[in-house]
């Protein structure tokens, strides 16, 4: 745990979790009211929406109306239609047209990740992960400061059925969750000496006594992003770089696509943020 940044750079990682992500919103909120101020920031699906956003209009207090508002629009504009389940068919069927990629990127432009934007052009440095499934290997969005922003947007959340993975020089991209949803080590193979990793994953989603095949993919999601947080915290701790995994839930389970609870959800993120960074002083 940081009780105060010591050495630099120091990374703001943001885990991927639909519309969990405005939790981060509220923890970033707190972390730069409390002078963490980040030189790289790193995100995985939801967690690249935000930190594509705070590195275009920068990390500090004065750019978080704003994110605010794109979360507001984002509710308004479904971005992830709760029927899942029908576009999962649609999908394996070859019937559906894959509208929410095209809904995705319509929004993303709209606030400024537009197509000519690079990562060079960016204040802050980020990197973007995505899992391309024809190597099993991430991709980092970003390491090039020549690489489209955009093109790194829609790779780290392409989720199906909600959006089509990207097809590029003989790759398969994906969400980023695939291979890093807590994308600490990719922050780590960036050169952060210290890391701030801000975590959506919410296992209460699927209740223990749930059954079905539902139930089990649920379970087995959260079984392999939680073997993926704890391999990449004990990568960040034999490397002897400091990471503080905050864990952000709604005092409900919120579903990845359910985005009504935003106002409620940046404020709780808010809270659990301020109760962990005025603990970690205390115990200095």
């Amino acid at each position: 745990m940081l009780a105060k940044i010591v050495n630099k750079p120091l990374a703001f990682a943001l885990g991927g979790g639909g519309a969990r992500g405005a939790l981060q919103v509220g923890a970033v909120r707190a972390l730069l009211e409390a002078g963490y101020q980040p030189d790289l920031l790193v995100g995985t699906s939801i967690g690249a929406v935000n930190a594509t956003y705070l590195a275009l209009h920068g990390p500090t207090l004065t750019s978080l109306p704003g994110l605010i508002e794109a979360w507001h629009d984002a509710a308004a504009a479904d971005l992830l239609p709760a029927n899942y389940l029908w576009l999962t068919v649609r999908v394996l069927f070859n019937r559906a047209r894959w509208r929410p990629y095209h809904r995705m990127r319509d929004f993303f432009i709209a606030h400024g990740a537009t197509p000519d934007l690079r990562f060079g052009d960016l204040g802050t440095r980020l990197i973007l992960v995505a899992a391309d499934l024809n190597t099993g290997r991430s991709v980092l969005y970003g390491a090039d400061p020549q690489q489209s922003v955009l093109e790194g947007l829609l790779a780290s959340t392409a989720l199906p059925p909600w959006v089509r993975p990207l097809e590029k020089d003989g790759q398969f991209l994906v969400d980023g969750g695939v291979v890093s949803t807590l994308p600490i080590e990719p922050a780590l193979v960036q050169g952060a000496r210290e890391i701030i990793a801000l975590d959506l994953a919410d296992p209460r989603e699927v209740p223990v006594e749930a059954h079905g095949f539902g139930p089990f993919l649920g379970k087995l999601m959260n079984t392999i992003e939680r073997r993926q947080q704890e391999m990449e915290l004990a990568l960040a701790e034999a490397r002897d770089v400091p990471a503080w995994r905050i864990a952000l839930q709604g005092e409900q389970p919120v579903p990845i696509w359910d985005f009504s609870h935003t106002d409620e959800l940046i404020e709780r993120g808010y809270m659990i943020a301020g109760e962990e960074i005025r603990r970690a002083v205390s115990m200095m």
